[in-house]
Formats: C-alpha cells, structure tokens, sequence
C-alpha cells in the first residue's frame, strides 16, 4: 500500500509493482549532490482551510534534480489541497525528501521522519472521486493500509508510470502541469532494497501562488 500521514505503519501509495514488471532504475543525470535531509519533528495544528472553487493553485515543488509543479484540484479536493497549501505556506516542507522511489510507479514524499512513518500530527479524509484514475503526472496523497479511502497527513507522491492500478482510495491532490521531465528523472533515480534514493532527493521547498 502507499504510506499515508504518520504513525505507527508505514505510508504508502500502494503495493509496488511486481519487479519483473518495474523498468531498472538508474542514476538521473543532472541533480546536484546534497547532503540527506535530517528528520524533523514538526506538529503543525490540524488545518480547517479549504481551498476556494475558483481559483487556480500552482504549487511549485524545487528539488535538487529541478522544479516541476502541481496544480492542485480546487474542484475535487478543497480540503485535501487546503491542507497541503498550509503545509507548504508554514514551509513544512521545506529540507524534506522523496524517501520512496519505485520505478515506473510513483515516487513519494513530504515526511518529516524521512522514513515513511511520519506526518504532520494530524489527519484530514476527503473521499476521491469514484472515477479516480491514477495516471501518469496525478498526484495524490499517501495513507496505511488501515486508515479510511481518502485519509491523508503530509505524505504525497506522484504518479510515474502510465497507470498505477490503484485502487480510488488515495486522496486526490492535483496533477503535475509543469517540469514533468524533473518527475521522471527522479522517477529512475538508483535506489536501495528499502525504496529509498541511493543519491538524496530533497526537495528544497514548496510554495504555493494562487490565481
């Protein structure tokens, strides 16, 4: 399963797909070396913010290997993308990793443990669209096996492959519109058996312009 917002089980966005069917990872060209993200121990109030129906929301995501953004769904997910904007807007974000890379899936991130088993100290649900498909540049947010569909904290990854095959249980944020070459690349970085970049993939920060 994907991991979702912290606590005790690990985050997830689904079961990885078989390794026969995973394309071999490889070291991306053109991200900078940087030291590991520390783990960080942030408790951010639980958010009552939504995003407004008619506006446009562009997060810009700047990570060592480039920038790509997301614009998220202010029409399927207010409460999902208004808790992620007071995320990035407080810089939770910021000096975190993507500490899971599957090749030919998604690749994930936001957790302040760094770990897969962190998250903000909260929890908001927001059920997915029941025609939720889980392609290529969708980015949604991660839970445990055992929290409800559409449960998310601070954990999101996106979607790398042409489908994920997941079921509509992961919380809808947005989708990548912009920089999804960076995606890909991060996509194949080389990584070890525990998921994780061999090479750190930080992401720098996270800020979010609203239209």
């Amino acid at each position: 399963m994907l991991a979702s917002c912290g606590g005790e089980d690990e985050e997830k966005a689904a079961s990885s797909p078989d390794a026969t069917e995973t394309p071999a990872a490889t070291a991306p060209a053109g991200c900078e070396k940087v030291p590991a993200a520390k783990p960080k121990d942030v408790k951010v109030p639980k958010p009552t913010a939504e995003l407004a129906k008619g506006k446009t929301y562009v997060a810009r995501v700047l990570t060592n290997c480039g920038e790509f953004e997301i614009t998220l769904d202010s029409k399927r997910a207010p409460r999902t993308g208004g808790s992620f904007k007071t995320l990035a807007d407080k810089h939770f974000y910021d000096g975190l990793s993507f500490h899971r890379i599957v090749a030919g899936f998604v690749i994930q991130g936001g957790d302040p443990a760094g770990d897969g088993n962190g998250g903000p100290g909260y929890s908001v649900t927001e059920a997915p669209p029941n025609d939720l498909a889980y392609s290529k540049g969708v980015v949604a947010m991660a839970k445990t096996a055992t929290e409800a569909a559409g449960t998310s904290g601070s954990q999101f990854f996106v979607v790398t492959g042409e489908d994920a095959g997941l079921p509509p249980d992961y919380a809808l944020l947005g989708k990548v519109t912009k920089g999804q070459e960076v995606v890909d690349k991060i996509g194949v970085a080389e990584v070890g058996p525990d998921e994780q970049p061999v090479d750190p993939v930080v992401i720098r920060q996270i800020r979010i312009t609203e239209s």
